[in-house]
């Protein structure tokens, strides 16, 4: 697996100099009150995106962080979960792991409230995790997954399923990318390492995380990331790569199906104050409701002039029909 031997070896150096550059988020840095994120950790700042979402994170979590970085999330991470290992990173470069600690240690001087202990640093692999089953609340891996060849994110996404408790979730930023790419390009181990050549179309992406059994699939965020040009790479026609940030929730399958959240609403605006398909949906007359892609599918086979449904934004808040 030579091209995870070139991750490892790109994440070492990262370790021992930080790499600004490396994977160029397009979020904010943002910090919540009482929160100071040092700037070493902004400089190790390794994602697409953001993982770290308020709204998963209620009622002390035990939390799983894949891929530590400089330790920025789980420095947010801790925020919401201020309890003796209440929070684990697991991570396969001894470097990153020790760059972490020592970050730790200067994020205590500028938080009054945060200790390294909060934080339960762990050497290990996102194919056998380090990680009873069942214990998790929210697992979180930000720009890791993209890198992994079909058989090896397969396993992942296991792992990450089998350690989260019944209705947790697996909160994700990654690249996509909805263009073909060429072999060169897919078989590139530093570009893959890179976060670029290893990027699935969303609906690939999605189905790896069904197959394992996630029942829920949101989409709350899809951005631009990357350009691929054939002056730099080897492609000859530009390829343009997203981020998206996605959470999956051990939801049991339907028996119609996952949910999959795409962004997609329903308004009814006809003659009564509401409609109900008398399949668990009421739509209240000129309300719009969330709804994921199978329901969109469902009310638009009914065939009536009174239901808009949108077209997919891929931002989903939350709320909806399911």
């Amino acid at each position: 697996m030579s091209y995870l031997n070139a991750t490892n070896d790109l994440y070492k150096e990262a370790a021992l100099t930080p790499d600004v550059g490396l994977c160029c988020t397009t979020n904010p840095i943002w910090e919540l009150p009482g929160l100071k994120i040092p700037t070493i950790m902004q400089e190790m700042n390794y994602g697409c995106g953001s993982t770290v979402h308020p709204r998963d994170l209620t009622n002390n979590p035990k939390i799983l962080y894949v891929g530590v970085g400089g330790g920025m999330e789980l420095l947010q991470f801790a925020y919401f979960s201020r309890q003796k290992g209440g929070v684990i990173g697991v991570d396969v470069v001894d470097e990153m792991l020790e760059a972490s600690r020592k970050n730790f240690i200067e994020a205590e001087s500028q938080n009054p409230w945060f200790k390294s202990e909060f934080v339960d640093l762990k050497k290990g692999d996102a194919m056998h995790l380090p990680v009873e089953d069942n214990s998790i609340d929210v697992a979180a891996q930000n720009c890791l997954f993209n890198i992994f060849k079909a058989d090896d994110l397969k396993k992942a996404i296991a792992e990450m399923y089998r350690v989260l408790k019944p209705h947790g979730r697996l909160v994700m930023s990654d690249p996509t990318c909805e263009q073909p790419m060429n072999d060169e390009l897919r078989n590139d181990d530093r570009l893959r390492a890179l976060c670029l050549s290893g990027s699935l179309p969303i609906k690939e992406y999605v189905k790896a995380l069904t197959d394992a059994g996630f029942g829920t699939i949101e989409i709350r965020a899809r951005k631009p990331y990357r350009i691929l040009d054939p002056k730099n790479y080897p492609t000859n026609e530009l390829i343009y790569i997203e981020s998206i940030e996605v959470a999956a929730i051990k939801d049991p399958i339907p028996a119609d199906g996952p949910c999959v959240f795409t962004g997609k609403a329903a308004i009814y605006f006809g003659e009564n104050d509401f409609f109900d398909d008398n399949a668990g949906h009421i739509l209240l007359k000129n309300q719009p409701i969330a709804i994921c892609d199978k329901t969109a599918g469902a009310l638009a086979s009914l065939g009536r002039d009174d239901i808009f449904i949108s077209k997919s934004t891929y931002h989903y808040d939350g709320g909806g029909c399911c």
